[in-house]
């Protein structure tokens, strides 16, 4: 089984620190990464700013040590790492993650 993991992080340095970060410890097999616009609730307040999405594609049974090292290298003191379960994908892509994940 596959997943997906969705982050976000303070800036582009830090998404590029956590993205290669976790796909050199095979982790994940990529880490896509892009620049957002948040609006949300924070400390009783709204709040906005820019962040950097990442898109991790990785093997369901490394999401938990993913999400932990998404948390030791994140800068937020309550940090966005959750998972999707990939339901279907091309057979050689996922070929691709399971090669490109493991040690």
């Amino acid at each position: 089984m596959y997943s997906m993991v969705y982050a976000t992080a303070s800036d582009e340095k830090e998404g590029m620190q956590i993205g290669r970060t976790v796909v050199e410890k095979k982790l994940a097999a990529c880490a896509n990464m892009f620049p957002i616009r948040s609006i949300y609730w924070w400390k009783g307040s709204i709040e906005e700013g820019n962040e950097q999405a990442l898109i991790f594609k990785t093997r369901s049974e490394l999401v938990p040590a993913l999400i932990k090292e998404i948390e030791e290298k994140s800068s937020y003191d309550t940090v966005c790492a959750v998972s999707y379960a990939m339901s279907e994908g091309s057979e050689r892509y996922l070929e691709w993650i399971e090669d490109s994940t493991r040690t």
